[in-house]
């Protein structure tokens, strides 16, 4: 299980890379049906059919037979993606030298205690028990 898994995420991440998504998958059937029409109609090979609608013959097919449009767009890798990333930094040539900060002294204190006093403590309200 733990196989089938790792092959099927791998799987994945290759067809990324490749640029393929789960719906190229889905449209097969078309490139396939396409395929055999262009195949039957003009003649062509598949090496012609791809060259026509992915390659270097695209542009031109695509003018000369508009009639197709629509089975074109219903073909598999037909959607653009671009990704592109740039990293860049800057090194700082200037270098300044730290200075140490001087504290100056504090000898005033910022502090006063006052001894806690309370009139019910005089009057003897919280002393211990005399009787046990």
């Amino acid at each position: 299980m733990i196989k089938l898994f790792s092959l099927s995420v791998s799987l994945i991440i290759l067809m990324q890379s490749f640029g393929m998504h789960v719906n190229d998958i889905s449209q097969m059937d078309e490139f396939i049906e396409h395929a055999q029409f262009h195949n039957e109609q003009y003649g062509d090979s598949i090496i012609v059919f791809i060259a026509k609608h992915y390659g270097e013959l695209k542009a031109d097919h695509a003018k000369d037979h508009q009639e197709e449009k629509e089975d074109h767009e219903q073909l598999p890798f037909q959607h653009q993606s671009h990704l592109s990333s740039s990293s860049s930094f800057i090194l700082n040539s200037i270098r300044e030298e730290f200075k140490t900060m001087e504290l100056p002294e504090c000898k005033e204190h910022n502090f006063h205690y006052q001894e806690p006093s309370s009139s019910l403590h005089l009057e003897g309200l919280f002393q211990p028990p005399r009787l046990s």
